[in-house]
């Protein structure tokens, strides 16, 4: 049995229409699948900021789930 661990990706994005949104949370296993998940509710954005929120390397967070 694998344990697949889900990290929490911040975003902070500017839409195609140019309206900047903060602070999107996307559970994802990988970078990479938590930018495609943002790609397809946000087709054509720009990333302007990108953040991780691992529990394992911060035990607040993991503490708080």
């Amino acid at each position: 049995m694998s344990s697949s661990v889900i990290i929490k990706y911040g975003f902070r994005i500017r839409t195609r229409s140019g309206l900047i949104v903060d602070n999107l949370l996307i559970h994802a296993k990988d970078e990479v699948d938590a930018e495609r998940k943002l790609r397809q509710m946000y087709q054509h954005c720009r990333i302007l900021e990108r953040t991780v929120h691992d529990p394992v390397k911060n035990p607040q967070l993991a503490a708080a789930r």
